[in-house]
């Protein structure tokens, strides 16, 4: 039976693994849905980081959350991807992480997103933790495991 006990695998911080900010894709809340699909599409993700000029995060913009906000009664009305804001249609109500918590809070809240948010002291965006990042650190742990 595999222990997950072990302050190997759930005491370190989100900091030591998560993506840096600085290489997020991300929109600002005054950007419009056609920017923020472009970013979607060029970055292949399909949820990104909702950010202010001074990196506070606000949210997170989705390509589903776009489409279902041009989706029209007949058509896609691809027309109003420019007159929409990014704040109008993001997703404010999202999972975060503080940059000194530990795998232990990612791993419950991983099971339902394919990353959250980390935020540093004075709540500004820090990076993201990833699913994948969780799950490679776990194959490392029960590998390690396995060899005793």
């Amino acid at each position: 039976m595999i222990s997950l006990q072990s302050k190997d695998f759930l005491e370190p911080k989100i900091s030591h693994f998560m993506i840096e900010s600085e290489k997020v894709a991300h929109v600002q809340l005054g950007n419009n849905l056609e920017h923020a699909l472009l970013v979607l599409t060029k970055s292949g993700y399909s949820a990104i980081p909702v950010l202010d000029a001074k990196f506070t995060l606000h949210g997170l913009i989705s390509s589903s959350g776009i489409t279902e906000a041009i989706l029209g009664l007949e058509r896609i009305e691809f027309e109003k991807l420019s007159d929409i804001k990014v704040e109008s249609v993001m997703t404010r109500e999202i999972p975060r992480l503080h940059i000194d918590d530990q795998f232990e809070k990612a791993l419950g809240l991983l099971v339902d997103h394919p990353f959250l948010c980390v935020e540093d002291d004075s709540g500004l965006f820090a990076g993201i933790f990833t699913r994948r990042m969780l799950l490679k650190k776990l194959n490392e742990h029960v590998h390690k495991l396995n060899h005793f």
